[in-house]
């Protein structure tokens, strides 16, 4: 898991060949995108452009992705990601669709709020379970960019 901000992101351009076009992605945001799926190298890197309101934590499930490194990126708004080793997950709600690239756990109480906000970038690896769009503090509008790039 990688926690930081989109000025840094040159950094972690070398980590995968699919960093490079996610970040250049993210760099040209300005608010305005069309929610929904935008492809960059097909299916080995896309970005899905969304809107929500953050939910309670008490709504949040751990989920885990094994085709897929996550660069979440939040362009407008605050939240908290929830963060676990992937090997503390014990309770599944969902065991790993391999269509949805994912499966699902209920919260664990040895958890790490990971809290970002405009500009904030973080990578999750199939390793890291995460549970996304969680408030922090009270409840806040966000305008987020998920890439998906493919494992290497």
């Amino acid at each position: 898991m990688i926690l930081d901000t989109l000025d840094h992101a040159d950094r972690y351009a070398g980590l995968n060949p699919g960093f490079p076009l996610a970040f250049a992605f993210l760099r040209r945001l300005d608010g305005t995108q069309a929610l929904g799926r935008h492809d960059l190298d097909g299916d080995r890197a896309f970005a899905l452009v969304q809107t929500y309101t953050t939910k309670p934590q008490a709504k949040a499930l751990f989920e885990a992705h094994r085709k897929y490194i996550d660069v979440q990126f939040i362009y407008r708004g605050r939240e908290s990601i929830l963060w676990a080793p992937l090997a503390s997950m014990t309770d599944p709600t969902q065991p790993y669709l391999e269509t949805k690239d994912a499966a699902l756990w209920k919260l664990t109480p040895d958890l790490t709020p990971l809290h970002v906000s405009d500009g904030h970038f973080c990578i999750l690896y199939p390793e890291d379970a995460h549970a996304p769009c969680v408030e922090w503090n009270e409840p806040s509008e966000v305008f987020k960019v998920v890439v998906k790039v493919a494992v290497c």
